[in-house]
């Protein structure tokens, strides 16, 4: 069986997931290596909790549909996760930081830069 390692790029199908690998090719006439990626249709199988960034590795199998071939058989690297609840606290204290920000500068510089007050 073939086997290969991706990057999920996307997870918001059910029970499938987007792999992107990437591969290095060897250019004949000009003699340099470049990049090339290909996207692949993963089942998920057994394995669970999969997020956009995880490193997996999928292996080749039966067709399960039009385009899914392969079946993620163990993830290699977990993308980091940040829970959504200190995720939204940290928007809502940065929104109100620069709402006073805002404020606090607008008032001294109305005084100093008119030309009627001096």
């Amino acid at each position: 069986m073939r086997t290969k390692q991706g990057v999920i790029t996307s997870a918001k199908l059910l029970k499938t997931v987007t792999v992107t690998v990437h591969r290095n090719v060897f250019h004949e006439l000009y003699k340099k290596r470049f990049r090339r990626s290909k996207k692949f249709l993963a089942d998920t199988g057994n394995v669970t909790d999969l997020a956009v960034g995880d490193l997996v590795e999928i292996t080749e199998g039966r067709p399960m549909s039009k385009l899914k071939r392969f079946t993620v058989t163990q993830v290699i690297k977990r993308a980091p996760r940040v829970s959504e609840i200190i995720e939204e606290a940290g928007v809502e204290g940065v929104m109100r930081h620069r709402k006073k920000a805002t404020e606090e500068t607008a008032a001294p510089t109305e005084g100093r830069g008119s030309p009627s007050a001096k």
